[in-house]
């Protein structure tokens, strides 16, 4: 932050000598001297008068002398003040959030595990759920963010993170509010027959390509129409504005007003947890096992 030399000149106008500057700074005096001629080079000024009764203070290095105490003072303080900002950093977990994977599973864990992280803050990052966009948001994990929460059985997310499953999330469906099953409280598969389910392509997901492959060759009389690999508001609002069926899961209930999920009489779940960089800080590491044990 300022020239260490700066320290040496302070010694040397205090003590009056280059020698007892020396025995304080625990250099030689020659050392000294040299140090004191380079930074009046550089400076362009002289600041020390040399005499056989000792060094004195030109009027310029009498300036430079009350200036520089200051700036030393100054730089001390504003490197301490970035050690606070730097240790605050250090101690905050930043958790992405978004109206598909909102952060409150996670919170739900801080309040187990915060305990074990005295003095550590969260900080919610919001992000985008752009299909477009969901896999560099990913790759953001242990830049943008620490941790995110969310539903993961996509081979593209787990090529690019580290998961570590806490539940499962009921497969649903959901339709418009005018759609002809909307006030059922429990469908069966045999009332989708005649309807278009909206599902997400084959050969990302095992679970919904399980679902896919189940429901094409035991109920042919359901149409399945493929949505882009990852779902966001743009899925929804296509099933809400159309006549046809969504497959969703049961803690995405309330992403859209227009439509209404309904649990459907099958055993299909999909797992949910917690993602992290594979490259992940200790901390984060010493988050996760301590959630895992």
């Amino acid at each position: 932050m300022y020239n260490p030399m700066l320290d040496t000149f302070l010694t040397v106008a205090d003590c009056g000598s280059f020698t007892k500057a020396a025995q304080q700074l625990f250099l030689s005096p020659t050392a000294v001297m040299k140090q004191m001629n380079t930074l009046e080079q550089q400076m362009e000024v002289t600041l020390l008068k040399r005499t056989s009764a000792g060094i004195r203070l030109t009027d310029a290095g009498a300036a430079i002398y009350q200036d520089s105490k200051f700036l030393i003072d100054y730089s001390k303080k504003s490197i301490a003040h970035a050690k606070t900002i730097q240790s605050a950093e250090d101690t905050t977990f930043c958790v992405g959030t978004s109206l598909l994977n909102p952060a409150k599973p996670f919170m739900d864990l801080w309040y187990r595990m915060s305990q074990y992280f005295p003095g550590y803050k969260l900080h919610l990052v919001p992000f985008e759920d752009n299909h477009d966009g969901i896999l560099s948001e990913i790759e953001n994990l242990g830049v943008k963010f620490d941790f995110l929460i969310g539903v993961c059985d996509s081979k593209a997310w787990l090529s690019r993170c580290r998961f570590l499953e806490l539940g499962k999330y009921r497969k649903m469906v959901a339709v418009p509010r005018f759609h002809r099953l909307a006030n059922k409280n429990l469908i069966h598969v045999e009332d989708l027959h005649g309807e278009t389910l909206m599902m997400v392509k084959a050969g990302d997901s095992g679970v919904n390509d399980f679902i896919r492959n189940d429901l094409t060759r035991h109920h042919p009389e359901i149409q399945i129409e493929d949505t882009s690999q990852f779902y966001d508001l743009d899925v929804f609002n296509h099933c809400a504005e159309s006549n046809k069926v969504l497959l969703t899961i049961e803690c995405w209930q309330e992403v859209h007003p227009g439509l209404v999920t309904i649990p459907v009489a099958w055993e299909y779940d999909i797992p949910y947890g917690l993602l992290y960089s594979p490259d992940a800080p200790a901390d984060v590491l010493r988050f996760v096992e301590l959630v895992y044990t």
